[in-house]
C-alpha cells in the first residue's frame, strides 16, 4: 500500500479502487441475491443451517483426502505458521489485501454496511449480521439487532462484585476477564447441556449466550473503565444509542465523531480469520463443549499478550517516549535515530509487522483516513505519518521481517488519545469487546456444522531428528 502523501498516490489508489470495482459490483449482486426482509437474526440463521450441513458433508465425502499442503519441520519449530488446519467460515485474510467479512474487504464493508447516517462508519451489529449469515443487512434489520442486543444487555450484580473483588491495580484485561468469567453462571449452553439436549440443537443456546454476551462486554469493560480511571462513577446504558456509539457513551465520552470512531474500532477489529492467538484459543476451548463465556474468557487471556492485543497498549506508550525525548516537531532524521535505538535496544518498533499480512494492513488504512478526516493537524496523528515514512525502510535494511509495514495497532492508540481516552493499558479491553463479535459468530457455526474436538499431533525433538534422519537416508 502507498502511503497517501502525494497527489500521485491518490491518484493510484483511486485507480486501484476503480479497477476493484466489477469485483465489488459482484459481491453486491450475490448478496442482494441472498438478502431477506426478515428482521429477526435467529430465524435467519435456522434457514441457513441445514444447507451449510449438507455442503459441509459433501465436502468432506467428496474431498475428505484431498491434500492441502506439506507440513516442514520449520512450521513444527515456527509456531505452526503457514499450515492450514482450520475452519473459519466468517473471515478470510490475505497476506496481500487483508481481511475479507465474508468475502468483502474493509472499504467495501464500509460502503455495503448500514450507518446511523449516510457516508458514516459502519454499525457493528451490521457486520454481527453479515459474519453470522453471509448476507448484507438492511438499516431496519440492523435497527431489530440493536435493539435486541440492548434488550440482552443487563449484567448482574455478582459480577460487579467480582471484578470489585480485585485491587484496582490490577491490569484492566485482568479485571475484564473476571467479568466474563462471572457471567457464565447464566450460561444457557451449560444448563440446556446438563439437561441432555441432542448434538444437532447445539447451536441455539450457543446462539443465546453468544448474543448474550456481545452485548453485555461493554457493560463489563466499561464498568472496569470508570472503577479504574473515573472513581467508580458508572454511566448507564442510553437506549436510543447503537452498539458501538452505547459503548463510547458508557465510557464517559459523547463526542458524536468519536461514537464513529467506536463504531468503526468495533467493526475493524471483530474478526481476523482463525488462526490469531485469540480467535484459534476461543475456538480451541470451544471445541471441547466449553459455553461462548469460557471460550471467550480464554480468548480474552490470549488476546492480553504482548504479542496479540496488548500491542495497542505498546504502540502509544512507544510513541509518546518518542516525543518525551524528542519533542512532538521530531525531524526524520531524529526520528530515525529514535528507531535504531529502539532495535539495537533488542526492543521491536510496535505496530510493525505482521505474521500474515505483508502488505499495509487496511486496518490501519481505514483508520488513516478517519484522522485524516477529523484529526489531520494533531501531532501525534502526524507523528504516526513520518513513523509510515522511516521505519519500513529500516525494517526492511534489518532483513529480518517479511512485513516491515503498519498494523492495525500503529494507529488506533492515536485516534483514541485524541478524543480523550488517553489510558494506553486499557486498549487492549476496548479490542477484547470487538473480538467477542467475531468470536462468537464462529462458535454459533462450530456447533451447527457439528465441528469436532480439536487434537492436533505434536512430536519431540528426538522424534523430528529421527524423521530427518530416515527422510535423508531414504
Amino acid at each position: 500500500m502507498v502511503f497517501f502523501r502525494t497527489v500521485s498516490a491518490l491518484a493510484r489508489l483511486r485507480s486501484r479502487t476503480a479497477a476493484q470495482q466489477p469485483t465489488l459490483g459482484n459481491s453486491v449482486r450475490w448478496l442482494q441475491m441472498q438478502s431477506s426482509s426478515d428482521l429477526d437474526l435467529h430465524s435467519q440463521l435456522k434457514e441457513l443451517i441445514p444447507e451449510q450441513q449438507e455442503r459441509l458433508k459433501k465436502l468432506k465425502a467428496d474431498h475428505g483426502k484431498v491434500q492441502l499442503g506439506s507440513i516442514t519441520v520449520d512450521m513444527v519449530l515456527g509456531g505452526m505458521r503457514g499450515m492450514t488446519g482450520l475452519l473459519w467460515e466468517t473471515s478470510l485474510l490475505d497476506p496481500d489485501e487483508g481481511i475479507r467479512f465474508r468475502g468483502l474487504s474493509i472499504p467495501e464493508c464500509q460502503k455495503l454496511l448500514p450507518a446511523v447516517k449516510p457516508g458514516g462508519e459502519p454499525l457493528p451489529e451490521g457486520l454481527l449480521w453479515l459474519l453470522l449469515t453471509g448476507k448484507v443487512p438492511s438499516k431496519e434489520q440492523v435497527d431489530a439487532l440493536s435493539s435486541e442486543l440492548r434488550g440482552r444487555a443487563t449484567v448482574p450484580d455478582y459480577v460487579y462484585k467480582a471484578i470489585d473483588a480485585l485491587p484496582l491495580t490490577a491490569h484492566p484485561m485482568t479485571q475484564f476477564a473476571t467479568g466474563v468469567m462471572a457471567l457464565q453462571v447464566q450460561s444457557e449452553f451449560q444448563k440446556a447441556y446438563e439437561k441432555g439436549i441432542h448434538k444437532s440443537k447445539y447451536w441455539e443456546p450457543t446462539y443465546e449466550d453468544s448474543l448474550s454476551l456481545i452485548a453485555r462486554v461493554p457493560l463489563v469493560a466499561a464498568y472496569v473503565y470508570r472503577r479504574i480511571y473515573k472513581g467508580g462513577q458508572f454511566i448507564p446504558v442510553d437506549d436510543s444509542l447503537d452498539y458501538g456509539g452505547n459503548f463510547s457513551h458508557m465510557l464517559g465520552f459523547d463526542d458524536p465523531k468519536m461514537h464513529e470512531l467506536m463504531r468503526l474500532y468495533v467493526t475493524i477489529h471483530s474478526d481476523h480469520e482463525g488462526g490469531n492467538v485469540s480467535a484459534h484459543t476461543g475456538h480451541l476451548v470451544a471445541s471441547a463443549l466449553s459455553d461462548p463465556y469460557l471460550s471467550f474468557a480464554a480468548a480474552l487471556n490470549g488476546l492480553a499478550g504482548p504479542l496479540h492485543g496488548l500491542a495497542n497498549q505498546e504502540v502509544l506508550l512507544w510513541i509518546k517516549s518518542v516525543v518525551d525525548e524528542c519533542g512532538e516537531n521530531i525531524s526524520t532524521e531524529q526520528l530515525k535515530e529514535y528507531v535504531w535505538k529502539t532495535l539495537n535496544s533488542g526492543k521491536v518498533v510496535p505496530g510493525f509487522g505482521h505474521g500474515v499480512l505483508r502488505k499495509t494492513d487496511p486496518r490501519y488504512t481505514c483508520q488513516r483516513e478517519f484522522a485524516l478526516k477529523h484529526l489531520p493537524d494533531d501531532p501525534l496523528f502526524q507523528l504516526v505519518s513520518k513513523l509510515y515514512e522511516v521505519v519500513p525502510p529500516i525494517l526492511t535494511e534489518l532483513g529480518k521481517v517479511k512485513n516491515p509495514w503498519p498494523n492495525v495497532d500503529a494507529h488506533s492508540g492515536v485516534l483514541l488519545n485524541y478524543f480523550g481516552l488517553s489510558e494506553a493499558r486499557y486498549y487492549t479491553v476496548l479490542f477484547g469487546v470487538s473480538r467477542s463479535i467475531g468470536i462468537c459468530s464462529q462458535l454459533i457455526w462450530d456447533r451447527a456444522l457439528g465441528l469436532p474436538l480439536e487434537r492436533p499431533k505434536s512430536v519431540t525433538m528426538d522424534w523430528l531428528e529421527n524423521h530427518c534422519r530416515k527422510a535423508a537416508s531414504s
